[in-house]
């Protein structure tokens, strides 16, 4: 019996621009965005004889995330996460429960959800692969 993944049918990409992360550990990433975002796995290569891949595509929120291994051999040598945050636009009643999925499958949080100088509520975490995350969303009517 062969317990490697099987390579999906490709899948179409949501949006007009799609954040492509490189990765240490991309399968191991899929399943943790899986848990923290509700992601869904729609597409994937099957792992090398190292076990990386070279292409994961996600679903999450309505939009696109793709993610990859690093493969040195190839110029895609690994370096930390900087300079970007991946933000979630949420509505004011899912907000809540999207940020404490995430706390609860494993990411750090860096600012607390409060209500921000230009009046939504938003937070900062850091998941285990070193990206940040960000969630935004109006403030609920009273």
């Amino acid at each position: 019996m062969n317990d490697q993944p099987q390579t999906q049918p490709k899948a179409k990409v949501l949006g007009g621009l799609t954040p492509y992360l490189q990765l240490d550990g991309a399968f191991k990433a899929s399943e943790f965005y899986q848990k923290a975002f509700g992601a869904e796995q729609v597409f994937f290569y099957p792992p090398d004889e190292q076990g990386r891949t070279m292409h994961i595509h996600l679903r999450i929120n309505g939009s696109t995330l793709m993610i990859s291994d690093f493969y040195p051999e190839h110029g895609m040598a690994p370096v930390k996460p900087q300079g970007f945050t991946m933000q979630l636009h949420l509505g004011s009643d899912d907000i809540d429960a999207w940020w404490q999925r995430a706390i609860d499958a494993g990411c750090e949080e860096v600012m607390p959800l409060q209500v921000m100088f230009w009046g939504d509520r938003w937070g900062n975490m850091r998941d285990p692969f070193g990206v940040e995350w960000a969630m935004n969303a109006p403030v609920k009517a009273a």
